[in-house]
């Protein structure tokens, strides 16, 4: 296993370069990290600001920030279409099967939002004010620090359909997961490292009651620890929270990768990453 410091350069990386804007090259191609250095000076202070006090409060919201990001660069690329509502016109992907009753953090954003516009009015997207925290959360659980490229527009729409396609499930195979990433643009390193990001947060039950009570590439000490908070019944406690990292669920860290070499993995797409190959 590779040291800690490799996983997290991998990540720091793969996220500033394949993660920072929209699907069109175009966009990509306009993206800086100076972009609002003029019109608004103190945006990443703000930024800052907002998600240390959310962390410092619950730490739990910085894992829910950056997966609130990643979710959104699964549908269309970096463009703030999860935080977009339903309306008459489309119907958004808050609700999306990946993202019911497990999307959260989307208040931060809304409070960082405000804060910005207070500062430097009609400037600022929502895309990149997501972006930014997402960096920051991961920093503020210790993880590495990397320069954020900005310059996004924000979606007028968004995709509840899409949503459902795209973002890999729990429940993928390790087939499944190559595909879901090599169809945004990376590779199957790429996607081994940005699963690193599982070293920190929780999951419901609901998404690992089968492994915990079915499958056998799986450490029985654990299986036995995580099947006390998560009922074998379907119905029953679907809620229930398990961290990602039985380790570290708040520190943003290599032993998730660590985890998967002692069958730890809490999801099944988690542990097919490392299968004793």
């Amino acid at each position: 296993m590779a040291s800690n410091n490799l996983f997290i350069a991998i990540l720091a990386i793969v996220v500033t370069l394949s993660l920072q804007g929209d699907n069109n090259n175009v966009v990509q191609a306009q993206l800086t990290t100076n972009f609002y250095s003029t019109s608004c000076p103190n945006l990443l202070s703000t930024v800052r600001s907002t998600v240390k006090s959310a962390v410092d409060s619950q730490p739990r919201t910085g894992a829910s920030i950056l997966r609130l990001f990643f979710h959104d660069c699964f549908v269309n690329g970096c463009d703030g279409s999860i935080l977009l509502d339903d309306t008459s016109s489309f119907t958004g992907e808050q609700n999306a099967n990946p993202n019911r009753n497990s999307a959260r953090g989307f208040n931060v954003i809304d409070n960082i939002k405000t804060a910005v516009e207070a500062a430097c009015p009609g400037v600022v997207s929502c895309a990149d004010i997501l972006a930014i925290a997402a960096r920051d959360s991961v920093v503020l659980l210790g993880g590495p620090n990397w320069n954020v490229k900005v310059g996004r527009r924000d979606a007028r729409t968004a995709s509840q359909a899409a949503a459902n396609n795209n973002i890999p499930a729990p429940t993928s195979s390790l087939s499944q997961l190559i595909s879901s990433f090599s169809a945004v643009g990376l590779s199957t390193r790429d996607m081994v490292a940005l699963s690193g990001a599982h070293t920190i947060g929780q999951s419901r039950c609901t998404n690992f009651r089968t492994r915990v009570y079915n499958e056998t590439n799986i450490n029985a000490a654990f299986a036995t620890l995580r099947q006390r908070s998560c009922p074998r019944a379907a119905g029953s406690g679907d809620g229930n929270l398990a961290p990602l990292d039985v380790n570290s669920a708040n520190t943003f860290d290599n032993s998730y990768f660590k985890n998967l070499v002692a069958q730890r993995g809490l999801l099944h797409s988690d542990q097919e990453l490392f299968n004793g190959g």
